[in-house]
């Protein structure tokens, strides 16, 4: 059977036949060159992709960066005299077939000695992610009882929600889906802190992550489905990518901002023809390509626009649109096949939230954050492993500690914490005042109050903290509102020379499966755009099967229901006929063993 896909050059396939192939040169290969305008992880996966499969010569790739450091939103790092800082984290899980296929081939910043797939395997292996408490309420009391608490009529609304079409939840939002008491159940809690969804974003995209993630629903109260790396992910897993492009001889050229790409369109065929940059001087540095020019396009950003505060200053909300953005509207004036960025940038009051890096820099704070994990923060092992939410939030707070140290070179006794609010506009409980017009040390005091630290030493303890605001106005822009065609596909029709990479593009397999705001998204249009436009033999692996699997169909439906079996409506008669066709069968094993009867 051939799997579908919308661009007969791409061929999908899964099991290990094809992944563990040496890809073989595509012809004419030496004659091409390529440019990658952007640096984050989908730009990097497919200039190592070009390397490695399609057997590049790696002086022939050339990044276009708009900023000074190469990672996109996978950062993390010291801001000089504000303290550490990442705009957010990325949840990694067993079946990125397509990520883990690259880092099983580069070295890791960690340790040469093993490829960045080892280094994470083991880590995780050694220590393994679950959550001693995932919802707080009552400044740091836990709430949560490990369940989903969701009965048999909202585990029902569930189930067919996942059965609905793609088409008939186009432009659709939860809001308009959901029931009021599914939005406001300790499953939507869990959903919506873990994966930054408002009830405003679309339906579609919650029934694809559903759908993909169905094989870890058991994991989601406890949080055991998610891995993390050793370290901060910019440490982990962008470092080992520039470092094998640099070595192949990769150039990247930092303070482009690149206005547009231009194209010569015709009735049955689309060429890129120009690339519109310019230097941090403003500088005209144009550059003029052909058909054997490969470019590469990260079209819109979650980041864009980012926004840094400090201890005493709020980190500021700009709303206007930044390069990569103007980039992509420039673009997509030349033709209807190249997506309407406007769905998912023009308005960044539902688009936003606002995360803060807060360092602790003795163990007064860390007794606290221990009440409630039940771990130590300090030994380099699992803490929160994932976020703890504090459910009565006003902001919507939540919090994770990664293991520590998670930046190379951080002092002994720090503790590095991320939080964030999903509600930047609400006044706060303990700080009267919205998210994002407090400062660090405001947003500290806000957290302090949420873990439980009494009132009078609130002020005190935040005094031992450095903290950090980010402001992010697009960072769920993925998640808007959409229907097909607002993203372009990673390679348009007809498109000779050319692709889009990233969050706002569409994957090129039919129907798409997988799911926005994953580092494995990016990873995969990149593998797409690099196989389809070099000719590259090696088959694409699909997106992990589970929501075909019957076996994890029927775990999910008794894990959602935190173990009952589902009351079905059917009369007892009926109910007889049936068991008297299954008994002795195959089917009546697979539903016992699941729980189903």
């Amino acid at each position: 059977m051939e799997l579908k896909t919308y661009d007969d050059r791409l061929k999908l396939t899964n099991g290990n036949y094809q992944s563990l192939v040496n890809a073989r040169k595509p012809e004419g290969i030496e004659d091409k060159t390529a440019y990658l305008i952007g640096t984050g992880i989908a730009a990097l996966a497919a200039g190592c992709f070009l390397i490695r499969d399609a057997h590049m010569d790696g002086s022939k790739i050339t990044f276009l960066e708009q900023l000074d450091i190469p990672g996109g939103s996978l950062d993390g790092a010291v801001r000089e005299n504000a303290g550490y800082v990442a705009r957010g984290g990325r949840e990694m899980g067993h079946h990125f077939e397509v990520l883990w296929d690259l880092f099983s081939s580069l070295p890791s910043t960690e340790d040469p000695n093993m490829t960045v797939l080892d280094h994470f395997f083991y880590t995780n292996l050694d220590d393994p992610n679950f959550s001693n408490c995932r919802i707080t309420k009552n400044q740091g009391e836990r709430y949560d009882n490990g369940k989903f608490n969701l009965g048999q009529e909202l585990g029902m609304e569930l189930a067919k929600f996942v059965m609905m079409s793609d088409e008939s939840l186009e432009n659709k939002s939860m809001e308009d889906v959901f029931s009021e008491e599914l939005l406001n159940s300790d499953f939507w809690t869990y959903w919506r802190t873990m994966f930054a969804f408002e009830n405003w974003h679309s339906a579609l995209e919650m029934k694809l992550y559903m759908n993909r993630f169905i094989h870890h629903v058991d994991g989601l109260p406890d949080l055991s489905a998610l891995q993390f790396s050793r370290h901060d992910q910019y440490t982990s897993f962008v470092l080992p990518m520039v470092k094998y492009l640099e070595e192949n001889g990769a150039k990247f050229k930092y303070g482009v901002t690149v206005d547009n790409v231009e194209f010569d369109i015709t009735e049955d065929k689309k060429l890129a023809k120009k690339i519109v940059a310019r230097d941090k001087s403003g500088k005209d540095i144009s550059i003029d390509v052909g058909e054997n020019d490969l470019v590469f396009v990260t079209n819109g950003s979650m980041t864009e626009s980012s926004g840094y505060g400090d201890d005493n200053t709020p980190a500021p909300f700009i709303k206007e649109p930044g390069g990569s953005w103007n980039l992509w509207k420039n673009i997509a004036k030349q033709s209807d096949d190249f997506g309407r960025p406007e769905r998912f940038c023009s308005d960044p009051e539902k688009s936003n939230w606002e995360s803060c890096t807060v360092t602790c820099h003795d163990d007064r704070v860390p007794k606290y954050i221990e009440k409630i994990t039940k771990r130590s923060p300090y030994g380099g092992r699992t803490v929160t492993g994932g976020i703890v939410t504090a459910a009565d939030s006003s902001w919507l707070m939540s919090w994770t500690i990664n293991r520590q140290e998670q930046y190379y070179g951080q002092p002994e006794d720090d503790i590095v914490v991320w939080v964030y609010g999903l509600f930047s506009d609400i006044d706060g409980d303990y700080i009267k005042k919205p998210m994002r017009d407090c400062t660090g040390k405001e947003i500290t005091k806000e957290w302090l109050y949420h873990i439980g630290v009494p009132v009078d030493e609130i002020d005190e303890l935040a005094g031992s903290c450095t903290a950090v605001p980010v402001m992010m106005p697009y960072i769920t822009s993925q998640f808007m509102v959409r229907e097909f065609g607002d993203r372009p596909y990673v390679v348009p029709k007809d498109s000779v020379n050319f692709a889009f990479l990233g969050q706002f593009a569409e994957t090129l397999d039919a129907p798409g499966r997988d799911t926005v705001f994953t580092i494995e998204y990016s990873g995969r249009t990149a593998m797409e755009a690099v196989y389809v436009l070099t000719g590259v033999e090696r088959g694409v692996p699909e997106v992990y099967g589970s929501r075909y699997d019957l076996r994890y169909l029927l775990h999910a439906g008794t894990t959602l229901l935190d173990g009952e079996k589902p009351e079905l409506n059917l009369s007892p008669m009926v109910q007889q006929m049936i068991g008297q066709q299954i008994e002795g069968t195959e089917v009546e094993g697979l539903l016992k063993e699941y729980g189903v009867i």
